[in-house]
């Protein structure tokens, strides 16, 4: 009977330490868009590390989920339980409030600078020489230029590349839409291929060999540059550029059913710290604290940045005018084709 008892107690303290290494471990899914892989699995580490620290040593893991930020908000509202969302355009964020009542209509007032940590501007990576001489958006319209950047329909990437365009145009125009327009159709009508995202550009122009410029963040260009520094690329950043926020959430829905609120906060705070944000300048992103952008003024060329809101009036009458089906973009590619 004693040995029996002590059985028990045995089982009974086995299944409890069973169930508290259970309970004593963290897991985030980070949904974010195509070409942050590199940025992630730099910022990912630190924290999970800080987090153990300051929970008696709870196992954190952050596992990341990557394609174009559009699709990967459609992911989310058809049913991947993501913890975090880290994005490249505003409208794939609001979309989670709009279409899935998955997060606050004030998302963006619950962290810094309407909840975007970094920013970045779009630039051209050219093959080595610079042998097409391109310097500015008005170049990407000349008829012996080939582009790659992906497609507006499923890129936030190639949505920014497509305003700046736009806006770029747009200013030098004076506001005339008519030339705005014309300058488009070239533009457009000169991308060799339209891939779903920003690393399958990337693969276009690097591997394929394919288009003279690839556009895409500047974070992005700068980055291949270095990881292919014996291909010669050079970057351009042009002198008119769009601003390009990053903005973030934690998605309550799923964090409250996953029970990984306190985590998936922490995290997206942490991306504000001054550890984080050096990290993020590391891969060429821009940041909001002006004493850090000072001393990286060698690293970020000067651009006059314009936003969506003051060029085009927001990201929802963006998405209505611009890329909905039968929009600007839509009639410039049919005309492009005419």
């Amino acid at each position: 009977m004693a040995i029996t008892a002590v059985k028990n107690v045995w089982n009974a303290l086995a299944v409890s330490l069973v169930l508290a290494g259970s309970a004593q471990a963290t897991e985030l899914l980070n949904s974010s868009y195509d070409v942050s892989r590199e940025l992630f699995s730099a910022l990912n580490p630190p924290f999970e590390k800080q987090w153990a620290d300051e929970n008696n040593g709870d196992k954190l893991t952050i596992k990341q989920s990557h394609a174009g930020s559009s699709k990967q908000a459609l992911a989310i509202l058809q049913g991947l339980k993501a913890d975090v969302v880290t994005y490249n355009q505003v409208s794939d964020v609001q979309i989670l409030h709009d279409k899935g009542n998955l997060i606050p209509a004030d998302w963006q007032s619950r962290l810094g600078n309407n909840s975007s940590p970094f920013y970045s501007t779009m630039a051209f990576l050219v093959r080595k020489g610079n042998p097409k001489n391109i310097k500015s958006w008005d170049d990407l319209a000349r008829s012996d230029v080939k582009l790659i950047f992906p497609n507006p329909k499923t890129s936030g990437n190639a949505r920014y590349t497509y305003l700046a365009a736009w806006g770029a145009a747009d200013k030098a125009d004076g506001g005339d839409k008519a030339k705005t327009e014309q300058f488009m159709k070239k533009f457009l009508g000169n991308v060799e291929v339209f891939d779903t995202g920003g690393r399958g550009a990337t693969t276009s122009f690097v591997e394929r060999g394919l288009g003279d410029v690839l556009i895409s963040f500047e974070s992005e260009v700068n980055n291949i540059r270095n990881q292919y520094e014996k291909e010669g690329y050079e970057v351009v950043v042009p002198e008119v550029n769009v601003l390009a926020e990053f903005p973030v959430a934690w998605v309550d829905k799923n964090t409250k059913s996953n029970g990984t609120e306190k985590a998936a906060k922490e995290y997206l705070e942490y991306l504000y710290s001054p550890k984080a944000q050096e990290i993020i300048t590391d891969y060429y992103y821009r940041v909001n604290n002006p004493q850090v952008m000072e001393k990286l003024k060698d690293k970020f060329p000067q651009t006059e940045l314009f936003s969506v809101e003051e060029q085009f009036g927001g990201w929802p009458e963006v998405m209505k005018t611009h890329f909905a089906t039968g929009g600007e973009l839509d009639k410039l590619l049919a005309a492009g084709r005419s």
